[in-house]
């Protein structure tokens, strides 16, 4: 037999007590009627959920099973409850954006500050995840809208392109690299490298650079991000091939950013569910995002040249 809320309401209190007077006064109700509660819940669901040794209530197996179902539905219920609550305080709506660490470090931010200027009222949610959470969220519309730097192949989701950059190598300012305009792999072999893992986004596209020059990676250090890598060759590690999107994100630091012949494109891709119509908001934000991007892609960044 199924439970109904006051039930499950009242095995959490006694669960969460470890008592009938404990539930009775979390719950504002009589001993008596908890008990009564109590046992009617064990009777539907055809087994004991406490043991009663000496007076005091021991949960069973199956209770200690049933809490851990009963605690995901209390949550679901707080995150209604948290979501009424945004939805009652801000009436002109609320945006949740997700998107990778390159266009998530300074991107973004520059369009929700666009965004924010005609949109003052509207509250807007910020992360930005790897690949897997990234479009979790949006297909549990936990997020609007992701931009990701991976390539989206979802029935559910709708992947739009935002704009396209390339790898670029980063060195420090008194780096010999620094004194040519633009590299080439060759160029890179004599110094330590900073790349990536072979299996992930970023290392699959170092080696596909790498092969079309008839060389072979061999990186000094592997991390797991532009951002990793970047930190690596500001702290004197080697240098790294990092993506334009990230670089636009470090403008105080002592590193150059040279061009290297062959580089793949990065592309920067808008994504939300298929199924569900984008409210205005989001469209006003994507706007702002695109008008961005767009101005942003006219140049190649040259930071410490």
């Amino acid at each position: 037999m199924s439970l109904n809320l006051r039930q499950i309401e009242v095995f959490r209190a006694v669960m969460t007590t470890g008592s009938i007077t404990g539930a009775s006064e979390l719950l504002c109700v009589s001993q008596p009627a908890v008990s009564r509660l109590l046992s009617h819940t064990e009777s539907r669901v055809g087994f004991p959920l406490f043991e009663r040794i000496k007076g005091r209530l021991y949960p069973t197996p199956e209770a200690k099973k049933l809490i851990r179902e009963v605690e995901q539905v209390y949550a679901g219920v707080n995150r209604v409850n948290e979501l009424a609550q945004e939805l009652r305080d801000n009436s002109d709506g609320i945006l949740n954006i997700v998107s990778s660490p390159s266009v998530g470090q300074m991107i973004i931010p520059q369009a929700v500050t666009r965004f924010r200027q005609r949109h003052a009222n509207v509250k807007v949610t910020f992360q930005y995840l790897g690949p897997a959470p990234l479009m979790e969220r949006v297909l549990n519309q936990q997020a609007d809208l992701a931009v990701t730097l991976r390539p989206v192949d979802h029935p559910n989701l709708i992947a739009a392109p935002l704009g396209s950059a390339r790898l670029v190598c980063v060195c420090p300012y008194d780096h010999p690299l620094a004194r040519l305009a633009t590299l080439s792999v060759e160029d890179l072999l004599p110094w330590p490298l900073v790349s990536y893992e072979r299996s992930t986004y970023f290392g699959r596209m170092v080696a596909q650079l790498f092969e079309s020059a008839g060389q072979t990676v061999r990186a000094a250090v592997e991390v797991g991000s532009p951002q990793n890598a970047y930190a690596m060759v500001q702290a004197g590690a080697g240098i790294a091939l990092v993506d334009e999107f990230s670089v636009r994100s470090w403008t105080n630091h002592r590193l150059v950013v040279r061009p290297v012949h062959g580089t793949p494109l990065v592309h920067a891709t808008l994504m939300h569910l298929r199924f569900e119509p984008l409210s205005q908001i989001a469209q006003s934000f994507i706007n702002d995002l695109r008008a961005l991007m767009d101005g942003q892609e006219t140049s190649t960044p040259q930071v410490g040249a």
